[in-house]
């Protein structure tokens, strides 16, 4: 069953807007198509109090409640002609360390370092399945960061024609998130794609030049770019050639 039937129009503005037990490839890639993103339970009791939170949801599926599915409004998004890096990141770069940064050289594995002790799990053992199946197809990439042979840094997401949506990222490094994040930028705006959309609000999405998209915008803005087809670059760059 395809998104079609979801109307966002009066969905709620946090939280999920649908409930579906399905985290199949062709499901996963048609939600980002639409603007929505999975947050799996993880326990039992995640489901049940999904269930008892959000009656008037919609909810589809024998156990729908085990994966909510997201559509924030606003969402923060980072246009690839407004990218910022910090001064204090730049001097970083050019200064103290030399980082290089790859695409696609280890998908699952930055996908296994970003949940990494993190709880509650949403990244579960099937949403990591359905997500490297979407990496395979050619849907789904990841950005390292390097530091000689050690994965420092990285972030990962789904890519949807001229917009990526950024799921998750991690550092061992202070400001190798940032770096994994800037260059995904620059690699989407050399593929000749429009933005990055980073999913969850906060400090680090403004720091590096995140704005609130209203729902609509965005929607309209994934329909406006769905045909693009431009390929990431993926030849491996000094880290410092962001601090230009």
């Amino acid at each position: 069953m395809s998104w079609d039937f979801l109307d966002l129009a009066d969905a709620p503005a946090d939280g999920p807007v649908a409930f579906r037990d399905d985290l199949s490839p062709p499901t996963l890639l048609g939600a980002y198509r639409h603007g929505l993103y999975p947050f799996p339970a993880d326990t039992e009791e995640q489901k049940i109090v999904n269930e008892f939170a959000h009656g008037e949801v919609p909810a589809l599926g024998e156990d729908p409640y085990a994966v909510a599915w997201c559509s924030p409004d606003p969402r923060p998004v980072i246009f690839v002609d407004r990218l910022r890096v910090q001064r204090s990141l730049r001097q970083q770069l050019r200064n103290k360390v030399e980082w290089t940064t790859t695409v696609n050289a280890c998908f699952e594995q930055v996908v296994q370092h970003c949940r990494a002790g993190r709880e509650p799990r949403w990244l579960t053992d099937r949403l990591v399945r359905g997500l490297v199946a979407l990496h395979e197809a050619g849907h789904a990439h990841s950005v390292e960061v390097w530091e000689g042979g050690e994965l420092v840094g990285g972030t990962f997401g789904v890519r949807i024609g001229g917009v990526f949506s950024a799921d998750s990222q991690f550092t061992k490094r202070s400001g190798a998130a940032k770096v994994a994040v800037a260059c995904l930028v620059r690699r989407v705006a050399e593929s000749g794609g429009v933005a990055v959309d980073v999913q969850h609000d906060g400090d680090h999405a403004k720091l590096i030049g995140a704005v609130p998209v209203p729902r609509a915008e965005y929607l309209a803005l994934l329909r406006s770019h769905a045909a693009h087809n431009g390929d990431m670059p993926t030849k491996p760059l000094p880290a410092r050639s962001l601090a230009a």
